[in-house]
């Protein structure tokens, strides 16, 4: 199967996200985001993904409007934090990030982190949200297995998305079978564990061999594997770069051999530990 930018997967309600998009976390409000945004969707991208916690939704929304996609081409992505979960809450939250990005509707909502005693509450208002046609699919982020266990014992709508940590040095195996067998699609977010790869002598190996970047060879890695990523960069040449992965392909042996080179280590938060 040939996949480009463009290419796109099917989550578990039908609807179609892009394979890679844009995350803008740390990126800051104002000129730097907007920038990025709209070198991204002059590269052709069509996938945004933010949160409420990046407070950077405005600038979102204005190099949208600016940048004249047609909206139904568009995929953009938001969360709810962690102090604003509980069902009326989060519904009130999802009005503030909708109106912060100037968008009729949003294509996924996420809950950001599962929130001991709040992410069920939580998810009651995504459901709600979707069911009203305000989100085109709802999802989570940070889950573990536990989690969307307790999760699917009393929703109505399976997550049609898992957002969570993953890099060569975090493969999380376990969660991505669990997600495959749920009908659950992955996320990668820090897929480039933050900088932290690129002399990892693996990926410089191969960088050389297909003369690509150590960063182009992991985010092929992801793709390959069927996991959706939204890499981060506010330069646009290096915007650019991030998505020119599409002209060559990894063997099964290269893919093993970034497979092993798992330690289950987090650049971010244990899910368990997040309050």
């Amino acid at each position: 199967m040939v996949i480009s930018l463009s290419s796109t997967t099917v989550l578990n309600n039908g609807v179609e996200m892009p394979i890679f998009g844009l995350g803008v976390y740390k990126v800051e409000e104002g000129p730097e985001v907007k920038n990025a945004v709209r070198a991204a969707l002059e590269a052709g991208y069509r996938s945004i993904d933010t949160a409420s916690f990046y407070a950077n939704e405005e600038g979102v929304g204005e190099a949208i409007k600016e940048a004249g996609v047609p909206r139904e081409e568009l995929f953009i992505t938001t969360k709810v934090w962690n102090n604003q979960q509980g069902y009326e809450s989060t519904l009130k939250a999802f009005e503030e990030s909708r109106q912060k990005l100037g968008l009729e509707y949003v294509d996924l909502y996420l809950v950001h982190w599962p929130i001991k005693g709040k992410y069920k509450e939580t998810w009651r208002a995504l459901e709600t949200l979707y069911k009203e046609g305000k989100v085109r699919a709802i999802g989570v982020s940070n889950f573990k297995e536990h989690h969307l266990d307790d999760l699917l014992a009393d929703s109505e709508v399976v997550p049609a998305v898992n957002q969570i940590e993953l890099h060569p040095r975090l493969t999380q195996e376990s969660v991505r079978a669990y997600c495959k067998e749920k009908g659950i699609k992955v996320e990668a977010w820090s897929p480039l564990m933050r900088g932290r790869l690129m002399e990892e002598p693996t990926l410089v190996e191969l960088a050389r061999k297909y003369n690509k970047t150590p960063a182009q060879i992991i985010l092929r890695w992801d793709v390959q594997n069927d996991i959706i990523t939204i890499p981060k960069s506010v330069k646009k040449d290096r915007i650019i770069e991030n998505s020119a992965i599409f002209d060559f392909e990894l063997t099964n042996e290269e893919m093993q051999r970034i497979d092993r080179l798992n330690q289950n280590e987090r650049t971010g938060m244990d899910p368990d530990e997040v309050s």
